[in-house]
């Protein structure tokens, strides 16, 4: 294959914000990364950010919504949520203790993925965490 083309395939899935949803975009990432070795890692970031956004965005609020977004490529597992927005502020990381029942999520997303990149969208934001297939020391892609 030409170091340039990519063979990346992509699922979406739009979930109303109840809370129960959140078990249905685990099921759905595992489904679909059934046999690899990142399942477990995409599952709880997936589960941690679409919790997020239906916590604290419009997402979860009457009528509102999540979307996900799964690429996955020989070299990268791309998770993205897409929140409703209405949260005023773009989601950031936290220092919260270990004994803290809420706001550690992101930071969790953070130590777990290989990189993870916030970007507005459409009046809310879209969090994308990637998950490289194969990493070098020093958490680099080869």
């Amino acid at each position: 294959m030409h170091e340039y083309t990519s063979t990346a395939r992509v699922w979406g899935l739009t979930c109303p914000g109840f809370p129960e949803e959140v078990s249905r975009a685990r099921r759905w990432t595992r489904d679909i990364l059934r046999g690899s070795p990142l399942a477990e890692d995409a599952e709880l970031i997936v589960s941690e950010l679409s919790a997020n956004a239906i916590l604290h965005t419009a997402s979860g609020r009457e009528a509102g919504s999540f979307h996900l977004a799964l690429a996955v490529s020989s070299q990268v597992v791309a998770l993205s949520v897409t929140d409703g927005g209405g949260a005023g502020t773009a989601p950031k990381a936290e220092h919260q203790d270990q004994e803290a029942e809420h706001g550690r999520g992101l930071g969790m997303v953070n130590a777990i993925a290989h990189r993870v990149v916030v970007h507005d969208s459409d009046g809310g934001h879209t969090v994308t965490a990637e998950l490289f297939t194969d990493v070098r020391r020093g958490g680099h892609p080869c």
